[in-house]
């Protein structure tokens, strides 16, 4: 990782007067979003800043908390003498890299009986990952239906169809993949268990192992997420 993706400047705009953020890399963005900044996506930079309406004291209680956060996890933070502090506050694992870590004991499992156990935490019926999903896009639905703005309603209208059909979906889909590996009981041929012993035929004097080299991690997409079915 590059040093600048660990600087980030935060401070108040001389032009617009708003509080931004600028610099960082993904990590450091979900930080911010996390203490109440919304990103900014322009065609050539990518910045965060404060939501619009808030008062002197919040903006300054806000950018103080993500100085304090940003730097616990030993980012280089330039911010505003009104901003800086020497707090530093506890930073804890997201519920996203949690479930995120799904994917990392995918990656190493060697039989179809490891993968369905993952996919169970997704596609349980009663209490996984997808059908909690689907019950928060169908709560936000139920928030946005009497909210007020003309255009609410149909915003609540669109989540409630995205909860119950697109990420039904995707939760069917990936029940059924689930299904078919807990019936296999397979070994994966490409994913065998490592013996840490070098055959005659190794070619590179320096491996540890007879493994092959491991496959390149496909790039990861944002997936449309599943909702509960109806009862």
């Amino acid at each position: 990782m590059a040093l600048a993706d660990r600087y980030l400047a935060l401070g108040r705009d001389v032009h617009s007067g708003e509080v931004l953020a600028r610099g960082g890399d993904p990590e450091a963005h979900s930080i911010l979003e996390r203490t109440g900044f919304v990103p900014v996506v322009r065609l050539h930079e990518t910045y965060h800043r404060l939501p619009v309406g808030l008062d002197k004291a919040e903006e300054k209680r806000l950018a103080t908390r993500a100085v304090a956060r940003l730097r616990a996890v030993n980012y280089d933070v330039k911010a505003d003498q009104a901003f800086d502090t020497e707090l530093r506050e506890p930073h804890y694992l997201p519920l996203g890299s949690q479930v995120a870590h799904l994917a990392e004991q995918i990656r190493e499992a060697s039989t179809s009986d490891e993968v369905a156990d993952v996919l169970t935490e997704l596609t349980a019926s009663h209490d996984g990952v997808l059908i909690a999903l689907g019950e928060v896009i169908a709560a936000t639905a139920g928030f946005y239906q009497d909210l007020g703005q003309p255009s609410d309603p149909h915003t609540a209208k669109r989540l409630q169809d995205l909860a119950e059909h697109q990420l039904g979906v995707l939760w069917s889909d990936l029940a059924h993949l689930r299904n078919d590996l807990a019936d296999r009981h397979q070994d994966h041929p490409q994913r065998l268990a490592c013996t840490a012993e070098i055959g005659p035929q190794e070619r590179e004097a320096s491996a540890v192992c007879g493994c092959p080299p491991a496959p390149p991690r496909l790039p990861t997409s944002t997936v449309a997420a599943p909702a509960r079915p109806r009862r």
